[in-house]
């Protein structure tokens, strides 16, 4: 299935070129993640271009790219499961097509590289947002090579990794809290899996309650890919915190948060934590991966040792007795990962000439 493309008209410059560039977006997943929501806000930034996305099978991603009226395309890249990457060959011919009629193709992270050999008949853009441990060599063959964080970057041993940082809207519209009001909340707010360490916030839970007896520990997301079972489960069982369901366009709860709490044991960026600061939430993260590239430590939130449930709670505490003080300078630093500005970076590398751009207020 494919949908006819939306062409963006030219916002500078009068009258629109005469045929527009051709973006091809490869996304490895169905389910947008932080990589796809990323995406997802760039595009609506671009213009000149006409685009199409590409996603494994039809989901919440594809029904997303027909709404803002861009065309899309099932193109498998092998899953997420183990060893499941040779499965991206029998993509290579639909692939090759796609590239064929492209100006751009823009990879959208390591799953979707997988079809970078079959896109060497366009301009290929290679975003990674993860922190890898190896680098395929046929990453190599990409053109321009994106990387959410200097922590990622330092991982592509052999590329020349522009690093781009991750987008954020700087004032998203409100959406009502699932929890009932009252209290001070220290929130988490992403997928219940072991990487992102809500078992440890849940664990902190008695000793912030002790310190801050007016404190809820409120937990919002679920774990889509179903990364571990048993750990999701123990988190929704975990006794002393109130556990909520996914929210869509969750950027806008970060207001009703009086702290927002990431303590993973990995992490190339952690956009939630730029979202939260954004809406004067100040953060508690974990010193690992790019997380010390987004939080001021004893500025905008604080960072601990992962998997150290007694000192989340400790700066928890901290965080929350300085919480307008910590809030106000959050904001201020969280403009620099504003999405209008991340466009402009990443417009100028999709294509050789300057790309034209429409900013958008966001203040």
């Amino acid at each position: 299935m494919t949908a006819a493309p939306r062409t963006v008209p030219a916002g500078r410059g009068g009258a629109a070129p005469a045929r527009p560039r051709r973006l091809v977006c490869v996304c490895g997943v169905a389910h947008p993640g932080g990589a796809e929501i990323g995406l997802l806000r760039l595009l609506r930034r671009l213009d000149g271009w006409a685009i199409t996305v590409t996603t494994p099978e039809p989901g919440p991603l594809s029904h997303a790219v027909l709404g803002e009226g861009w065309a899309w395309a099932q193109v498998p890249a092998g899953g997420l499961a183990r060893r499941a990457g040779a499965r991206a060959a029998l993509s290579f011919p639909r692939m090759r097509r796609l590239a064929r009629a492209a100006d751009v193709v823009y990879l959208n992270g390591g799953v979707a590289g997988r079809l970078l050999p079959a896109a060497g008949a366009a301009r290929t853009v290679l975003h990674v947002h993860d922190l890898v441990d190896r680098v395929p060599r046929h990453w190599r063959r990409a053109d321009v090579v994106l990387a959410d964080s200097q922590a990622v970057a330092d991982r592509l041993e052999g590329l020349e990794a522009h690093v781009v940082g991750c987008p954020v809207e700087l004032d998203p519209p409100d959406v009502a809290p699932p929890w009932e009001p009252g209290g001070e909340i220290v929130g988490f707010v992403g997928r219940l899996e072991p990487r992102k360490g809500p078992l440890d916030l849940a664990r902190a839970a008695p000793r912030i309650r002790a310190a801050r007896p007016d404190a809820r520990v409120v937990l919002v997301g679920d774990d889509p890919f179903g990364a571990d079972p048993a750990y999701t489960e123990a988190v929704r069982s975990a006794p002393g915190v109130e556990v909520h369901g996914w929210v869509e366009d969750a950027a806008g709860l970060m207001r009703h948060l009086d702290v927002l709490v990431l303590p993973s044991h990995a992490e190339p960026f952690g956009t939630v934590l730029a979202e939260a600061m954004a809406a004067g939430t100040p953060v508690v993260a974990t010193r690992v991966g790019g997380l010390p590239e987004v939080v001021d430590d004893g500025v905008t939130g604080r960072l601990v040792a992962p998997g150290r449930p007694d000192e989340l709670a400790d700066a928890v505490v901290e965080v929350l007795g300085r919480r307008a003080e910590m809030g106000a300078a959050a904001r201020e630093r969280a403009r620099r990962f504003g999405a209008d500005a991340y466009a402009e970076r990443v417009a100028a590398l999709l294509a050789p000439a300057p790309a034209s751009y429409r900013a958008r207020p966001e203040a």
